[in-house]
């Protein structure tokens, strides 16, 4: 029997050899300023923008001085270089690995390298070659997100035609009246058909949030003003958002005192370092099962 045949030492396989794939991080936007409201344009926010700006040093070439964060472009696109030069990001156009960070700052890559007028209709895997916001953003700049009642700001100055014009109306009618609260950050109040919530990013993580919320159940506090029921919480980018089911007839400034009261029992419950009780594990274990993950 002859012997098998051996690659010459030193030889390269006749093979492309691929980047690893991205690592996956349950945190993404942890790091960057505003990370809660990261969490909630990627989630709970129907139509918002925020701008944001290249650290020193590090913008792509050929990039403009500011890239506009977008919850959601046309048709799902990732990117978007407009003709005027200013390039747009959607970031609810889904995950292309396990890290959401560096799949946003790819978008915003191809972006920039996109013709004028031209949009990013797909993004490839992120590889761990790739950069993340975190590496490529100015982070002492805040994130400030401005809401809008519809998708106006596709278009900017754009004429449509009449199916352009009918596309966005029916976008436009799609949107969730949404309210962004002052009195914490990163809460929200939304109309969604003849229903009104409270809908909460909390800075914690996830485990830490859902021991303090417990520990507010347990106790009768978790009520949003004496009535909002707490429905249960979502789970998304390593966070919980937690969802109240409020008063309909109320306007969305109703509730700022009760938010306020609520962030300090919060607050305090996750500063606790009290073991839990029996009714507050019991309490944590329902608040899990009714948890429900976010992409």
């Amino acid at each position: 029997m002859g012997k098998a045949s051996r690659r010459p030492r030193g030889a390269r396989a006749d093979r492309t050899t691929r980047p690893a794939p991205a690592p996956f991080v349950a945190r993404p936007f942890e790091g960057l300023p505003g990370e809660t409201d990261w969490v909630a344009m990627r989630e709970i926010v129907p139509a918002a923008t925020a701008t944001v700006r290249f650290a020193k040093g590090k913008a792509p070439e050929g990039a403009p001085d500011e890239v506009t964060i977008a919850t959601v472009l046309p048709l799902a696109w990732p990117g978007l270089h407009r003709e005027n030069g200013e390039v747009l990001v959607g970031i609810q156009s889904g995950n292309a690995s396990g890290d959401t960070s560096r799949d946003i700052a790819q978008a915003i890559a191809l972006a920039v390298e996109a013709d004028a007028g031209t949009p990013v209709q797909t993004l490839p895997v992120s590889s761990v070659d790739t950069a993340r916001l975190q590496d490529l953003l100015d982070l002492d700049a805040p994130f400030e997100i401005d809401l809008h009642d519809g998708f106006d700001f596709w278009v900017a100055d754009a004429e449509l035609d009449a199916d352009g014009q009918e596309s966005l109306q029916r976008a436009n009618e799609s949107a969730i009246p949404t309210v962004k609260l002052t009195s914490a950050p990163s809460c929200y109040w939304c109309r969604i058909g003849e229903r009104t919530y409270v809908r909460w990013v909390l800075p914690f993580d996830e485990d830490a949030a859902t021991t303090a919320l417990a520990r507010l159940h347990a106790a009768g506090d978790s009520l949003l003003g004496g009535e909002g029921r707490l429905l249960g919480c979502f789970r998304s980018s390593g966070l919980l958002i937690p969802v109240w089911e409020v008063d309909p007839s109320a306007e969305a400034a109703a509730f700022e005192d009760a938010v306020a009261a609520m962030k300090e029992r919060i607050d305090a419950a996750a500063a606790s370092t009290e073991p839990l009780t029996a009714e507050e594990r019991g309490a944590k274990a329902g608040l899990t099962n009714r948890q429900v993950t976010l992409r």
